[in-house]
């Protein structure tokens, strides 16, 4: 379980300095403030951290495919920009699935909403 936490926080992290270095420092801090939906234990924290790791996962995409274009049309090598930057993308990614795990849902799992129902007698 603490892998599964850390990477969604080494995640949040990695995109915040991304966004810090575009200098957009109200992204910044919704990136570093989205670790603490951990705290929320509703099966919606999840969802929403979940979407943030995707759509983060596409955003390191995007600037490595943009990286790589560039570095291409002056004649410079891309492969370093590849490695690093897909790795981080594909490390967000993980970061996103494993919040699906069966042992974090057990722990998130929202209850049953209380009605004052009782069940009917057999």
């Amino acid at each position: 379980m603490i892998w599964r936490v850390s990477l969604v926080i080494i995640a949040a992290v990695l995109i915040a300095a991304h966004f810090l270095r575009e200098g957009n420092l109200a992204v910044v801090a919704l990136c570093l403030l989205s670790p603490l939906l951990l705290f929320v234990r509703r099966r919606w924290s999840l969802i929403v951290l979940q979407i943030l790791a995707y759509v983060a996962a596409l955003i390191w995409l995007n600037t490595m495919v943009q990286i790589v274009l560039e570095r291409m049309a002056i004649g410079r090598s891309w492969g370093g920009v590849v490695a690093i930057l897909g790795t981080v993308s594909l490390v967000t990614l993980l970061a996103g699935l494993l919040l699906n795990s069966a042992a974090i849902t057990r722990r998130y799992s929202t209850p049953p909403a209380e009605t004052g129902a009782t069940e009917p007698a057999e």
